[in-house]
């Protein structure tokens, strides 16, 4: 049995391993365009490589992905977070968990997965093309069963009986032609993860603070998000806008990325609390300057930035403000509008929302039903996940299916 991987990423990969482990008759044979295999694993986690995220229930594991995490839920049950923690550990590539959840090698080097890839794919027997592009896939039905016809560069092309496409996300529409040209519907691809660009912020001057737990909210939307805030030169950053840009993605497209985002300092106050924590506070500090002696753990450059926001007299003290500013205050604490223009991608992590079709496969082996013995995973699908070890996760998990699938059948 000859079998064609298109890509050499993570789910290439997994899925080139995972079917010549299963099935060690089979030959198979892992293409990549580029002279480089496994970039996006080197990159990730600013090279530390985010493998996975701390988190074993399959049903909430799921709840991660802004497209996909329905689809996803019983395959997470078959290879989720947990298979992938073991399978890295027996191979000698031990993990470990930080407190946001995210999980990375405990040599903090992305090399570290990089060669264990390499090392179990040489293992198994996998034969690896760099600097090979495939130009298209041509199914072959001689009466008795489908093979494929995989054309390469140069008037070169393989016989093969079964394909699995890893080929990544693409920015760019007419990259997916000739995917296409198989029968399969692709889902428009629009960018994921990425940065709100404020160039009207009046918070510009405060780069680089940041702080714990805010939530960014999208006006007139139900879109909403919470986590660490980052104030940038060009706008806002920080795991609430990326997360928020993931689950907003298609949206965001539309409106051309102009749209009124509001952030809340203090998610877990209401406007009422946040009132009476500050009558409480005139009343006990009535002599403190306001604009000097910041509140709520909030940072010193972020609270005089938001009192000057609210027209706070330099020098006023808590006994002497109007309420005319206290309540300017407020609005700037709960409820501070910033007017996003652009947006900006974060880091090299590129990640595309849109792809193949899901419903036209099946998701307990990856398979085409559109064409039988040709097989899809990782990021060519219509799966995205927020940062945190989820689009590696679905990597794995797709590229696992797919392997198991394809080495059971047999030619």
């Amino acid at each position: 049995m000859q079998i064609a991987v298109i890509g050499g990423g993570a789910a290439g990969f997994f899925g080139a391993i995972t079917c010549a482990e299963a099935n060690p008759q089979a030959k198979v044979l892992l293409l990549e365009k580029t002279n480089k295999l496994l970039s996006k694993v080197r990159i990730s986690g600013g090279g530390r490589c985010n493998v996975t995220h701390n988190c074993f229930v399959p049903t909430v594991f799921s709840q991660y992905y802004p497209r996909g995490g329905k689809q996803l839920k019983e395959a997470f049950k078959v290879f989720g977070a947990r298979e992938t923690v073991n399978w890295f550990e027996q191979r000698g590539v031990k993990l470990k968990a930080e407190p946001d959840g995210r999980m990375f090698p405990v040599t903090d080097n992305s090399e570290t997965i990089v060669n264990c890839l390499l090392q179990e794919a040489k293992k198994a027997g996998v034969e690896i093309r760099t600097s090979t592009a495939v130009e298209k896939i041509v199914p072959v039905n001689d009466g008795e069963q489908v093979h494929f016809i995989v054309e390469l560069g140069k008037g070169e092309s393989i016989k093969v009986d079964k394909v699995l496409v890893c080929t990544g996300g693409n920015p760019k529409s007419p990259g997916y032609d000739w995917l296409r040209q198989l029968g399969h519907t692709i889902q428009e691809p629009v960018p994921s993860l990425f940065t709100f660009n404020v160039p009207s912020s009046p918070l510009k001057e405060l780069q680089g603070v940041s702080v714990p737990h805010a939530r960014v909210r999208i006006a007139g939307q139900k879109l909403e998000y919470e986590g660490p805030l980052l104030i940038t030169h060009w706008g806002y950053s920080g795991p609430a806008v990326l997360k928020l840009s993931a689950w907003g993605a298609r949206h965001f497209y539309e409106q051309k990325y102009a749209f009124t985002a509001l952030i809340q300092w203090l998610p877990e106050l209401t406007e009422e609390s946040l009132r009476q924590n500050l009558q409480q506070y005139r009343q006990a500090h009535p002599k403190k300057i306001v604009s000097t002696n910041p509140l709520f753990g909030l940072p010193q450059r972020l609270w005089q930035g938001l009192t000057q926001l609210a027209e706070v007299p330099e020098q006023v003290r808590w006994a002497e403000l109007p309420a005319k500013n206290t309540n300017k205050l407020v609005e700037a604490l709960l409820r501070l509008p910033v007017e996003v223009n652009g947006k900006t991608t974060f880091k090299e992590e590129f990640v595309t929302c849109g792809g193949i079709e899901l419903r036209e496969l099946s998701m307990k082996t990856m398979e085409s039903r559109v064409q039988p013995g040709l097989y899809f995973a990782g990021e060519v699908l219509d799966i995205d996940g927020i940062t945190g070890g989820f689009n590696f996760q679905a990597a794995w998990t797709t590229g696992y299916l797919a392997g198991k699938a394809m080495a059971a059948k047999t030619a």
